[in-house]
Formats: structure tokens, sequence, C-alpha cells
């Protein structure tokens, strides 16, 4: 819980009180009698919590009686602490936990009594502010053992402010705001996937499965970064008896910690992709704005550009590709940022190693797609063509191909379609409900141009950044004009994911043949480099630390390179 300073008036143990104010005739102000051990408490805990998600002693001067359970006092974290009822109400419905807005020096296991004003700040029950902290002791609380998904008719808010203990095995689904907050997301029965990537799961049920978890912190990129002790926490890495206290924040139910928790490495970096087979190897990669121009969509600094460069060099040779199709690339000519990445790359394998494929037809955007291949592998078949249909912010770039030494040509199509945010989106492409997004509508008529340049090719193969997650409807107009999506084939469900968005894996990044090329395909992997790792690997240097940078592919970009293997002689 993040918060603004508000005033606060704290006594010491002894009890001394502030003194009452003065009279309507304007006397002297009474001395009120200092509260101390032996004074008893007014309510109960679940009193002041109440059945609902507001208290219904909100404003009213309270006096509470519970054991000290989680201690988060510093002025970098929530300046205050929680207590709960060792003798708890009979009622499920109400918390017997409570946080205390208050500096007054506490620690676990203290029985206490407190007095404050009962308040709702920001969803969250609490005592502020506090007048009185009596140490009157030691208690002791153990922690209610709480699954996910909750059982039928409980929810969070009953839980609200107390100690409680996960016990089951829950996966680290999210960590976009690890490095930012010091916030990750778990969830109950392995990760969790976008409803619409044909994985069965709804929103309802990813809702109650998943658990904010927070550091007790209200700094902004905190000096010490929770769960990268001797590694960093990977998507898919797995915890079991997550123990602390349930807080309300920022419209969200988190766990702050009052254990460590500890991360078993069910998730280790791939430092290769899985075998594809076959004689030639074709990626597809999203480069996440590769830009030689700075203060654009990529680099700010000419070091950054630097850092950027050598993770994408890594990712690509990693790869090792006999083709590629990229996207996210600056669309600033065949000298710019393509020939820059092209050129490092040869240093790295190779001089004369790859070359690239004019785009006859790059559109207006600041970005566009680009295929990258060897020359000693493949030769290009006539020339690169594009759709001739207007619907395109980044028209799509299609190259046919033949092995040097002989055998069936294919023709490669590389296409970054319409994003899912709903800047200028009106009409048909509003976001539906659907859980498609914004624009649709749009990449549904893209789908179907893209679906019309390929069956004019005899070998075609789609890939790139479709924005559309695989039970979507642009996918669904691709798979109906028959072209088959790979991944289905040779990747495993739990595995089939390219990208993670608001703690949900999905594929966005796709690789979908024809027919008869789909019988010379002998493997399909997508390399988890990116979407599992947190986002301060990356290459910026503001918020990120530098001791968390390697010249190496992880999170070179935010989504996974897509890559697969084709018997073509």
């Amino acid at each position: 819980m993040r918060r603004t300073a508000a005033a606060l008036t704290t006594v010491l143990a002894a009890g001394i009180t502030a003194a009452a104010a003065a009279t309507a005739a304007g006397g002297p102000a009474a001395a009120a009698e200092p509260e101390t051990c032996a004074t008893p408490a007014t309510h109960q805990i679940a009193e002041v919590q109440g059945t609902g998600t507001t208290s219904p002693l909100r404003g009213q001067t309270v006096r509470v009686e519970g054991v000290v359970t989680g201690d988060f006092q510093r002025a970098d974290q929530l300046k205050g602490f929680f207590v709960q009822d060792p003798t708890p109400d009979d009622d499920p419905r109400t918390s017997d936990g409570l946080f205390v807005y208050s500096t007054q020096e506490v620690q676990p296991g203290d029985r206490v009594l407190v007095t404050g004003k009962a308040t709702e700040y920001n969803g969250l029950t609490e005592l502020s502010p506090v007048t009185t902290v009596n140490v009157c002791g030691d208690g002791e609380v153990a922690p209610d053992n709480v699954r996910l998904p909750l059982e039928d008719g409980a929810n969070l808010e009953q839980y609200e402010g107390e100690l409680l203990r996960f016990p089951q095995k829950l996966t680290a689904t999210e960590t976009y705001q690890l490095g930012r907050y010091g916030e990750i997301t778990v969830s109950a029965g392995g990760r969790l996937f976008q409803p619409t990537d044909g994985h069965g799961s709804t929103q309802a049920d990813n809702d109650a499965r998943q658990l904010l978890v927070d550091d007790g912190s209200n700094v902004q990129d905190p000096a010490t970064i929770p769960y990268t002790d001797k590694r960093v926490l990977r998507i898919g890495d797995t915890t079991a008896g997550l123990t602390g206290v349930l807080t309300y924040q920022f419209g969200a139910y988190a766990l702050q910690p009052t254990k460590t928790a500890h991360f078993a490495n069910d998730n280790p970096q791939p430092k290769k992709p899985q075998p594809v087979g076959g004689d030639v190897r074709v990626a597809s990669f999203n480069t996440l704005n590769w830009f030689t121009t700075l203060n654009e969509r990529g680099a700010n600094t000419a070091d950054e550009r630097e850092r950027q460069l050598t993770k994408l060099v890594a990712a690509l040779k990693g790869l090792d590709p006999d083709v590629a199709g990229l996207m996210e690339v600056e669309n600033n000519g065949d000298s710019g940022a393509l020939k820059t990445l092209v050129d490092r790359l040869n240093d790295a394998v190779g001089a004369g190693t790859y070359s690239w494929i004019e785009n006859p037809n790059p559109g207006t955007d600041a970005i566009h797609v680009a295929i990258i291949y060897k020359p000693a592998k493949l030769t290009p078949v006539g020339a690169a063509h594009s759709s001739d249909q207007a619907v395109f912010e980044r028209p799509p770039l299609a190259q046919a191909f033949r092995p040097v030494n002989g055998g069936t040509a294919f023709t490669l199509i590389v296409n970054h379609l319409k994003s899912k945010g709903c800047t200028g989106a009106t009409g048909a492409d509003t976001d539906q409900g659907d859980g498609q997004g914004c624009f649709n509508a749009h990449r549904v008529v893209q789908a179907k141009a893209v679906a019309a340049l390929a069956a004019q090719e005899e070998n075609p193969l789609v890939i790139g950044d479709l924005n559309s997650y695989t039970a979507e409807d642009p996918i669904k107009v691709l798979t109906a004009a028959g072209l088959a999506g790979q991944t289905e084939r040779f990747v495993r469900p739990e595995q089939r994911y390219s990208y993670v968005f608001d703690g949900m894996s999905g594929e966005l990044d796709h690789v979908l043949a024809g027919a008869a090329l789909a019988k010379r395909v002998t493997g399909a992997t997508i390399w988890h480099v990116n979407s599992d790792e947190p986002t301060f690997l990356d290459y910026n240097t503001e918020y990120n630390q530098p001791r968390f940078y390697h010249p190496d592919a992880f999170r070179s970009s935010d989504h996974d390179p897509v890559l697969l293997g084709l018997r073509l002689h």
C-alpha cells in the first residue's frame, strides 16, 4: 500500500493520551484519563470489520485488542502493522484482522490494545489516526490455511487483515511490476492462460485462481528487488506454504508476506531452442521496436541502443534461422535499422552469412516487417510482393525461396496485424466484451487479406505477430482458408505461449502452413527467452539496476520467437 503522509499522533506504551478538546466556552482543556493495559477494548476486531466491504463503525473511535501478526512500520514500508484477534467470533463473513496505521514500536507476537478511528483507506478497513498503542504482553495467532480458488461462497474480503497460509503449490504467473513495485502474481493450478487462447480457461476461473503478492513496501524501484537472490524469478517457478497478511490496495487484494517465499526453479532459462529438425529453419521474431533513431519507440540513448542490439543479435544467433521474419523494425529504409541489425549479426556469425529482402511496400507506419535470410542456404524466387489492400498499417511482406541445392520452394509471408490497443477505436472496432480486445473486426479484415495473398502461393507459410490469440476470429479466418497452425501440432499445450499480458499467457506469434507445406514441417518450438522474464532484465537503463543486464538473448523483446523446421529436399 502506497500512501501520502497523514496526520498521526502516536503515544508511548505508558498510555498517555492527547488532551481533550477545549470546552465550548473556551475554558482550559481537561486532561483525559490515560489508557493503559487495564483499559478494556470497546469492540472486537470483527465488529470493526463487519460483514461487508466497509466498516459499520466507520468514523467512530474504537479500542481493540489483538496480537501483532505483521510489522511493516518503516518509512519505506506501510507505516503500520497488522493485528488479529486470538479469540475470533464465529461468523466466517467477518475478518478478525485489522491494519493499524501507526509507527508506535511493536513486533510480531506482541499482544496490544489499540485506540483509533475506524477508517476506510482506498477500500482497506484500518485504524487511523491512532491515539494509543499499549503493548500488554505476548500472544500467538496461527495463520488460517486457505486454498485457491476459495470454496464456494467464500471471498477474500472475509480474510482482509488476517494472517494466511497457502499450503498448495502456487505458480508465478506475472512479474511485470516486480522491479517497479516488488509485486508478483501467483496462481493455483499452474500458470494462467488467456481465455481466448484455446486452453479452456475462463476469465472467472483465472480471477479465482490468482493472488497478488506485494513486498510490504511503498517504494518505487526498490533497491532490493524480491526474488532475485542467487537467481531471478521467472514466470512458471513455484512456491508452497506462502504466508502473509492480506491487505487491499489499488482495487485488489494483496498478500504482504511475513515469511520469505522461496520459489523452486521449475522453469529454468532455456539456453537454446528445442530441436525442430528439417533442412531449413524458419523463425518469427518481434524485435520490440528495434530503432536506430533515438528517442522514438526504442532506445533513448546510444548506450541503450547498443544494449538492445547486443541482445537481439544474441537471440538471432541462438535461433540460427535460415530465414526469419522480423516485426517492429524501424521503417527507416534499407540502410537504417535493418542493415544495422544484419551487419552486427554477420559480425557475430561470419561475414556475408545473412542478407535481407528489400521491402517493396513497407507502409507508412513507424515500424515495418522484414525478412533476413542466409544466401548460402536459400535463393529468393521472383520479386518480393505484398497485398494491395489498404487495410494494413504494416503491409505483409511475401517472398518465395528455394533451397540453393534444389528442392521444394515455399513462400514466406510475414505479418504484423493491428494491435489490441483501443486508441482511435470506433464502431465495430471497439472492445466487444468477448475477450478479443479492440480492433478485432479490423484484424479479421486483415486476416482475410492475408488469406487471399496466401491463396496465390503454392506453398505458403504465414508467420508473424498476428495480435490474435489462437481461438480468436482472425486465426479462425486463416485456418478456415486451409492454413494450419504448426505450434498446435508440435508444442505441448502448457508450453504454447509467446506473450504474457496481465498475468495471462497466450500465443500472439503464429506459424501457419498450407496443406502441402505442412507435410514437410518437421517440428516447431517457441523459445521462451522473453515472456517469462521480468522486464528489468531488458536493455533499458532507466529504472533497471545495472547488475541485471547481461548481453544474452533473455528479455531481448517482450515476445518469444517461434522456430520451425522444414524438409524441402
